[in-house]
């Protein structure tokens, strides 16, 4: 008799943690960027409803401040002083605002290339990511050939493997203005864009060997403006990762900024220009209308986990 009834409240424990692990698989996470343009403060009340949410982590995708403000040590200190405000996790990825363009007068005419050393110092001097509760990610730096891209970043959440790729507006620094100094020439680029070509496609091969449901890949730039320009700073990476995201076959999000504006698609061709509809687009809303998308993975749908969700429109 004892048999009889151990077999049906197994089977309902077993099926009761099973329901309950689909439950805690699922998960939401908050994506914003250029933002703030003007004063600091301005991320104040942005942070203060990011707070509120039951959020895995934040991403913020670049342009800590607007691109003709001055490229200064106590902007980027106030900006992480904000950083540190956050609740959860967050994991930055640098803007061209933030390095690229500080050669212009009005951003103080300093050395990009020595502002992006003090970003690095400043945001990505520990293995962690920033915020109250920060989590461990993997550092592309910790390849010798890749030693000096701290800022590109590798974590897990669930079944999902997600990365930050350091690629910026103004043409991902690949000039073909006037301004053709060092810190604007080909080599700056092409060392870069190696190391982010080689970090998609690592992140890739990590998820297939987790047998995750999908990838997710953070970047600043908005890569299909001006990607089909002669001269385009983003087509080979974008070349290299349709192949990927191809070969891969299951659900890709893309989250970028640089252009502002709120935007959901899917831009992604394979060579033959056959769309890649696993692939979904999301630009972030920037200033002066800065707001966070919130993102949530639902593990139960294989084809499209992502649900997508304005920030203003969940809060009460």
């Amino acid at each position: 008799m004892m048999s009889f009834f151990i077999r049906p409240v197994l089977g309902i424990a077993c099926l009761l943690w099973a329901l309950s692990t689909a439950r805690a698989e699922s998960f939401r996470f908050a994506a914003i960027g250029d933002v703030p343009y003007g004063p600091v403060e301005e991320l104040t009340h942005l942070i203060d409803a990011i707070n509120l949410q039951p959020l895995a982590f934040t991403i913020h995708v670049g342009d800590i401040k607007s691109g003709a403000a001055v490229c200064a040590d106590a902007r980027f200190e106030a900006v992480r002083a904000q950083f540190d405000r956050i609740a959860q996790a967050l994991i930055y990825t640098p803007g061209d605002n933030e390095w690229t363009d500080c050669h212009r007068f009005s951003n103080g005419r300093y050395d990009p290339l020595e502002r992006l050393e003090k970003i690095r110092q400043l945001f990505f001097n520990t293995p962690h990511s920033l915020g109250k509760r920060p989590i461990a990610t993997q550092a592309q730096s910790a390849q010798a050939p890749f030693a000096r891209y701290v800022e590109n970043r590798r974590w897990v959440q669930g079944r999902v493997s997600f990365a930050t790729v350091h690629m910026v507006g103004s043409n991902n620094n690949l000039r073909s203005d006037d301004v053709q100094t060092a810190h604007a020439s080909p080599s700056e680029f092409s060392a870069r864009n190696q190391a982010n070509i080689a970090w998609m496609q690592e992140t890739f091969a990590h998820a297939r060997a987790r047998q995750d449901i999908a990838v997710v890949l953070a970047m600043q730039a908005d890569t299909f403006m001006g990607s089909l320009r002669s001269r385009s700073g983003f087509q080979s990476w974008l070349a290299a990762f349709a192949l990927e995201a191809k070969a891969w076959g299951k659900p890709v999000l893309l989250i970028q900024g640089d252009s502002h504006a709120l935007r959901i698609d899917q831009p992604v061709k394979d060579a033959a220009g056959k769309p890649l509809v696993q692939v979904t687009r999301l630009v972030v809303a920037g200033a002066p209308k800065a707001n966070a998308m919130l993102i949530e993975l639902d593990m139960n749908n294989l084809s499209q986990p992502f649900r997508f969700t304005a920030m203003t429109e969940s809060l009460p």
